[in-house]
């Protein structure tokens, strides 16, 4: 075989196989924007989505109360208080897409509180937490129950 067929299929293979990663790589272009856009559409549906918690404090010696009320941005919710709450504390809000439910019971004198506290989601606990001294414990937070 003289070298200008050789070369000539060389030439042709080499055309075929940057076709062909051209093609795979097109596809999967593709394929990603698919899914950029599916990820996008379902970030956007549940940051629109709304749900609703409820708030419930126990015990004795809070100071204070700080919670997720709705207000502010996902990931950055407006903290709302109630100072020298009277226990038993309950609040109902309504939430937004990822925003997380929080609520933290506060006491100035951690030695005197005994403290719980949860965070309910159509009737089922999704978040208690509970012990003396409630700061230390970090309160209640969930994670979003619309995301996961």
């Amino acid at each position: 075989m003289n070298h200008s067929v050789r070369r000539g299929r060389r030439t042709r293979a080499a055309a075929a196989l940057l076709a062909a990663t051209g093609l795979v790589l097109g596809l999967g272009a593709c394929s990603a924007e698919s899914v950029d856009k599916t990820v996008a559409d379902a970030v956007d549906k549940t940051v629109d989505e709304t749900y609703e918690v409820t708030y419930e404090v126990t015990g004795k010696g809070v100071d204070e109360i700080q919670f997720h009320g709705g207000g502010g941005e996902a990931m950055e919710p407006k903290i709302e208080k109630v100072a020298s709450p009277a226990l038993p504390w309950k609040k109902t809000v309504k939430l937004r897409g990822i925003m997380p439910p929080a609520v933290t019971p506060i006491a100035v004198d951690v030695t005197g509180a005994e403290v719980a506290c949860t965070i309910t989601y159509k009737g089922k606990v999704i978040k208690k937490a509970e012990g003396d001294g409630m700061l230390a414990a970090g309160g209640c937070i969930a994670v979003s129950p619309i995301v996961g």
